[in-house]
């Protein structure tokens, strides 16, 4: 039963990595063809292609540090150094 639920953790972290992967790539992939499409409605090429990029790449970066973040003091509260904290901050 043990490695099922091993097996099963595994291919979860594998399908978010993939998830992960794809959307650090195609947001800003997808905002930046946005922008072009603007671009040359407006004929401004390539001044909104950039910023929908940029802004693309800064939202994944903020978003992915916060994501790890969260994830990282989920994984401290757990951890045993941890739980002697816990317990003196809840009395």
């Amino acid at each position: 039963m043990d490695d099922l639920k091993g097996r099963q953790e595994l291919y979860n972290g594998f399908g978010d990595t993939f998830t992960r992967g794809m959307e650090m790539v195609l947001t800003p992939v997808l905002l930046g063809a946005i922008g072009y499409g603007l671009d040359r409605l407006f004929g401004l090429v390539p001044v909104l292609t950039l910023v929908f990029s940029l802004v693309g790449i800064i939202g994944v970066a903020v978003k992915e540090y916060y994501t790890y973040k969260a994830a990282m003091e989920a994984h401290d509260a757990d951890a045993p150094w941890a739980r002697g904290r816990n317990r003196r901050a809840s009395s």
